[in-house]
């Protein structure tokens, strides 16, 4: 039996996709054929401005605001990508909050935001996807690999992403039967506003220097691997966690 390709419009979903390396991801998956919605949480004019570089580059997409955690919102989301373009067919969860601290020394009020954003929030959109994406399609939650790097100051934020690790492995293998896969793309350090932001350049070098190919990462380098694992080339891989870091262990 031939499986026929696909012949209607893909459409995918982008939380955080107004800034960093979700707005990359979408301008990628735009620029892959996809209509994208770019969702954001409070950044109206930089959602716009991610939009107008997809349209500018010829591609489909619009914006729409939606506090992840908020499971009204979210629906109201994915409603919105039906409603405009059909249907849904690869969901990248970027959006998430990285503050930075001691353990010893975070502010408890800072760690609860921290985990509705970046823990609810990560159910309420999987739950979501996992409700809507058609067969064939692919769920990507951004984690980090500071999850195994365990630098010093990034205690919460890693505790955040190493939950974000446990729901797409286990959910990956809910949905049998479905055609949809669900993976983990984890980030090593990468040059973006969020990354760089409090970091002198002594700092940055030393992180720089950590892989082997002696870079920071790029938001293109990640937004490559996202467009992989959406795409048909890409439908193999399922419950995996890609560790996207250029090589440090």
């Amino acid at each position: 039996m031939t499986t026929q390709p696909r012949t209607e419009q893909r459409v995918a979903i982008v939380t955080g996709g107004s800034r960093g390396i979700g707005r990359q991801i979408a301008q990628q998956l735009a620029a892959d054929g996809f209509a994208v919605v770019v969702g954001y949480a409070g950044n109206k004019d930089a959602a716009d401005e991610a939009v107008r570089a997809v349209e500018e580059a010829g591609g489909t997409a619009r914006a729409a605001r939606a506090d992840v955690a908020d499971e009204t919102a979210v629906a109201a989301l994915f409603d919105l990508a039906e409603s405009t373009y059909g249907g849904v067919d690869a969901v990248v969860h970027s959006a998430g909050r990285m503050p930075l601290a001691p353990i010893v020394e975070l502010d408890l009020a800072e760690l609860d935001a921290l985990y509705r954003t970046n823990i609810r929030g990560t159910f309420v959109v999987d739950q979501q996807a996992a409700r809507r994406l058609r067969p064939g399609g692919a769920l990507v939650n951004l984690s980090s690999s500071v999850v195994g790097l365990a630098f010093p100051g990034y205690g919460a934020y890693a505790a955040t992403k190493g939950a974000v690790e446990a729901v797409t492995l286990i959910l990956a293998r809910e949905l049998r039967g479905r055609d949809i896969t669900v993976n983990a793309v984890a980030p090593g350090p990468t040059a973006t506003d969020l990354f760089l932001d409090g970091k002198d350049e002594e700092t940055v070098a030393r992180l720089a220097a950590q892989p082997p190919l002696e870079r920071l990462g790029t938001p293109q380098d990640i937004a490559n691997v996202v467009s992989f694992l959406v795409s048909p080339a890409g439908h193999w891989v399922n419950g995996q966690v890609l560790r996207a870091n250029g090589g440090i262990i």
